[in-house]
């Protein structure tokens, strides 16, 4: 999750790109200044990854070993 003009969100999209097929995953990048409470919940902690099944965060700032990681778990 993050907004347009978060330049760290830029930077986590870039390494999330590193690591899968944005374009063939079930991965969703998520504008949390289009909802209230995702704003409210996420918005001092972008980005933030966040697995709908395990329900794990992932919270900005994190390497590409931490993510990767993180994936794997998620799946």
């Amino acid at each position: 999750m993050g907004t347009s003009g978060c330049h760290l969100c830029d930077d986590a999209e870039v390494l999330l790109a590193q690591c899968v097929n944005l374009e063939t995953s079930d991965i969703m990048l998520v504008d949390i200044a289009e909802s209230d409470a995702l704003l409210a919940r996420y918005g001092t902690r972008i980005p933030v990854l966040y697995c709908t099944d395990s329900r794990q965060e992932l919270n900005w700032p994190f390497d590409r070993q931490t993510l990767t990681q993180f994936l794997l778990e998620s799946n």
